[in-house]
């Protein structure tokens, strides 16, 4: 059965650093891409960041980019999110998501290219 698990929100100060995990199971990170998205009070859900191994792709959000990194474990079977520089906006709930096969990276922002999802981790960036 399929899971995907997320772990390492918390309240950060502007600035800080926040590492997030996300623990996958049922599947095999080799196949299939990973994806993180968030989703803040009153705002639509957006994609963050997505890897896929089997190209070696990675994808980040303009928001982003300099800032996070995505990145894998296979033998822990777990996908990271580090986030470093953090800005009250990246305030939100963050989910981790598996993709369907086969991936289009060119759509590794929308929500319908992933099929499974966690119940989503808190991370809060005070001002």
């Amino acid at each position: 059965q399929v899971h995907v698990v997320e772990s390492g929100g918390g309240l950060v100060h502007q600035g800080g650093s926040l590492r997030l995990s996300c623990a996958a199971s049922g599947f095999t990170l080799e196949r299939y891409a990973v994806g993180w998205f968030r989703q803040a009070p009153g705002k639509e859900r957006e994609g963050v960041s997505s890897i896929n191994y089997a190209d070696g792709s990675t994808y980040y959000a303009d928001s982003v980019k300099g800032r996070f990194t995505i990145s894998m474990d296979r033998n822990k079977s777990t996908v990271y999110l580090q986030m470093n520089n953090l800005k009250p906006d990246d305030t939100a709930v963050y989910y981790c998501a598996k993709a369907h096969w086969p991936f289009d990276g060119s759509r590794w922002s929308e929500g319908q290219e992933y099929d499974y999802w966690g119940q989503g981790t808190q991370v809060t960036v005070s001002s």
